[in-house]
């Protein structure tokens, strides 16, 4: 059981001792910290928070506690109730909130939850921003308000609809298009609010949509990170139902995977790739994602002779960076699409408008589409260090070793050859290197990681 304080939140597991997990006391710490940071920062009286939250099992208990908390500051709290982290973020500037707080552990395990915290723009807060929170905390400087001033409570339950509105109003969704295809989509969402959210957009895009797990009762049954081995359930109900395709979404929805109508998944990885192939065929500019995402989506964006550019990993670093090169579209490998045409923030409900469309026009099959995009295959290893060996040394030396390849060091360091590519990055949590690498074949990708580690144990 852990607490993990980090600049984008805290999490942590519920249940036991005050500063080694999520319990009510730490909940009541961190909120009174961001709160009282708002309050701070912001040059009015009246402040307002928006929040909401995923189905998790601890999810009433955890919002109860925030709710309070911030109440007992003297700002006024909109709750959602159940919601997605995507329409928490498109609801604080809907409701010219302060900012946001979305209760959820994404793709973590249901004995797991989090605050995850927003700013008036509906983005999650800036390093800076939450290495401040954090300082707060670890002060208690408090000061709550009396009988008088404490905040007002309200809640909506109109938020997917206006959610979902603004999708359909995006000019790049052709509603019409995908209507009449008219899609059979199994959806598995993992008994959380997707299950709600996603069949609502569905059935305006007039798709037929078979529902696997979609209770929103926070009892996960199975690992709740959309990976493959965690998958086999909707990868055969898309067979049995013949579908034409499976969506996955976690448990606050801002991961996308989908699977093809042989019940084969498309890859998260491609989930990004094939929803950049459809914008920037009508749009150029820059597509983004981090150093650790496939080089497929590079080499897509070059097709449609548009830009490609990684930042480090971190969705607050995309965000960025594709502000900073005025993008088109960006994410995350892990299946997390960000338009900005409608918010900077990981959207599964878009991702799905838009990959719906996409299909709709190419008039393909899932398989079909996934097959016409380049084929990598990622390895995933590590290299546990003894205490007193210098990481940073290490990554050093190896940067040099490799000088004459394209190296990046925005995180971490990354080695570009010419057929595949190495990310080197140190866990902020253990003593270990952790080793990320792109290749056109599986055995390619795993012996480029071998060589790596071989490599690494000579520098030390």
């Amino acid at each position: 059981m852990s607490l993990i304080k980090s600049i984008s939140g805290i999490r942590g597991t519920i249940g036991g001792r005050v500063n080694d997990n999520l319990t009510p006391l730490d909940v009541v710490k961190f909120a009174s910290a961001f709160g009282t940071w708002l309050q701070n920062n912001k040059n009015k009286k009246d402040l307002t928070l928006v929040i909401g939250r995923d189905a998790r099992i601890s999810g009433q208990m955890v919002s109860s506690l925030v709710t309070a908390t911030l109440q007992g500051l003297g700002i006024n709290v909109v709750d959602l109730g159940l919601s997605t982290t995507p329409t928490v973020e498109i609801m604080v500037p809907e409701l010219k909130a302060d900012g946001g707080i979305i209760l959820t552990a994404s793709h973590n395990p249901k004995q797991w939850n989090a605050l995850k915290l927003l700013n008036e723009k509906g983005e999650f807060i800036s390093g800076e921003n939450g290495a401040d929170v954090l300082a707060l905390a670890e002060s208690e400087d408090f000061n709550y308000a009396e009988v008088d001033d404490l905040g007002n409570y309200e809640t909506r339950d109109d938020a997917f609809d206006i959610h979902i509105q603004q999708i359909l109003d995006l000019p790049m969704v052709d509603v019409e298009a995908i209507k009449a295809k008219k899609f059979k989509v199994v959806l598995d969402a993992v008994n959380s609010t997707g299950g709600i959210a996603i069949p609502m957009l569905l059935d305006k895009l007039g798709c037929e949509t078979v529902k696997l797990y979609c209770e929103p009762t926070g009892y996960f049954p199975h690992n709740p990170e959309p990976l493959k081995e965690h998958l086999g359930d909707i990868c055969e109900l898309v067979i049995k139902e013949k579908a034409d395709l499976g969506v996955v979404v976690d448990p606050d929805v801002d991961r996308l995977a989908l699977i093809d109508e042989k019940g084969e998944m498309f890859g998260e990885e491609y989930t990004l790739v094939a929803v950049a192939d459809y914008l920037l065929k009508h749009k150029k500019g820059a597509a983004i994602s981090n150093l650790s995402s496939s080089r497929a989506l590079r080499d897509v964006a070059h097709t449609h002779d548009s830009e490609y550019f990684a930042s480090a990993v971190g969705e607050v670093n995309v965000v960025t960076l594709m502000k900073e090169k005025n993008a088109v579209i960006g994410g995350e490998g892990n299946g997390g699409i960000i338009y900005p045409e409608l918010h900077y923030g990981r959207d599964s409900l878009v991702g799905v408008a838009l990959f719906l469309t996409h299909l709709a026009k190419e008039n393909k099959t899932v398989s079909e589409l996934r097959a016409g995009y380049p084929s990598y295959f990622m390895g995933k290893k590590k290299i546990e260090l003894t205490p007193e060996i210098n990481v940073d040394d290490i990554l050093n030396k190896m940067e040099l070793e490799y000088k004459n390849e394209e190296v990046s060091t925005v995180d971490g360091v990354k080695i570009d050859f010419e057929n595949n590519w190495v990310h080197l990055r140190k866990s902020n949590t253990e003593p270990i290197i952790r080793i990320y690498t792109e290749a056109k074949s599986q055995e390619e990708a795993d012996k480029l990681g071998d060589d790596i580690i071989a490599k690494i144990k000579t520098l030390i």
